[in-house]
């Protein structure tokens, strides 16, 4: 695996899953090193390789790096996905926060006391104060900032088939987000890791819930 990126994460979409749709879209190859017990979570972090004591962790370019939004910044702009100057990166910056707030209150649906109550906020949030925002920017442009696919971009795809796997027809009344989704799926890096045998991860089970209790060694629910 030298030379190679690898991502220490459970065997799961959690927040490693954005990583891995923007090293796809990059073209990059990636090692996967998961999580299964609290043994490995112990050992990464006796060998100080965790700053936050937290995982997602990936290893790039010689580092080891942790914080979601701080790798997915390093891959963009590695990757010139980030924008061309700093007006657009900041642009890049604000549609990506707001999707990864969406997209972490889906992930922790499955750690919930009441999913469907939580659902119901999600899709409430989603239609009354993110979506309508995404569709404004997209109602002209190919791509939400300057003309360029950016890390922006391929994260509104990725929460965009969230929501649609658990609220059916979402998008309806967002015609100019359903056309943006239906051209970045003809991206040939993206169609392939839509199909099925790529390492896009499926939805959270009980197994991937119960991996990360076991690991993190959490009672639940925690919300």
């Amino acid at each position: 695996m030298a030379g190679r990126v690898v991502l220490h994460y459970f065997n799961g979409r959690g927040k490693m899953e954005s990583i891995r749709w923007l090293l796809t879209v990059a073209e990059v190859e990636f090692d996967e090193v998961y999580l299964n017990t609290n043994e490995q979570y112990k050992k990464l972090l006796s060998d100080g390789v965790l700053m936050f004591q937290q995982v997602p962790m990936v290893e790039i370019d010689g580092m080891k790096l942790v914080q979601t939004k701080a790798i997915l910044n390093y891959i963009a702009e590695k990757y010139n996905l980030h924008g061309k100057d700093l007006k657009d990166r900041v642009m890049v910056n604000m549609y990506s926060e707001g999707v990864m707030d969406l997209m972490e209150m889906i992930m922790m649906v499955p750690f919930s006391q009441d999913p469907k109550a939580k659902l119901d906020t999600i899709q409430t949030k989603a239609k009354e104060r993110y979506l309508p925002v995404f569709e404004k920017a997209l109602s002209g442009p190919v791509y939400l900032v300057g003309g360029k696919l950016s890390c922006a971009d391929v994260q509104l795809l990725e929460c965009t088939l969230m929501l649609e796997e658990k609220f059916t027809g979402i998008l309806s009344d967002f015609p100019n987000i359903k056309s943006f989704q239906g051209r970045m799926i003809q991206i040939p890096a993206i169609n392939r890791f839509l199909q099925p045998g790529s390492k896009r991860k499926p939805q959270p089970d009980e197994t991937y819930v119960k991996t990360i209790v076991e690991v993190f060694q959490i009672k639940l629910p925690i919300l």
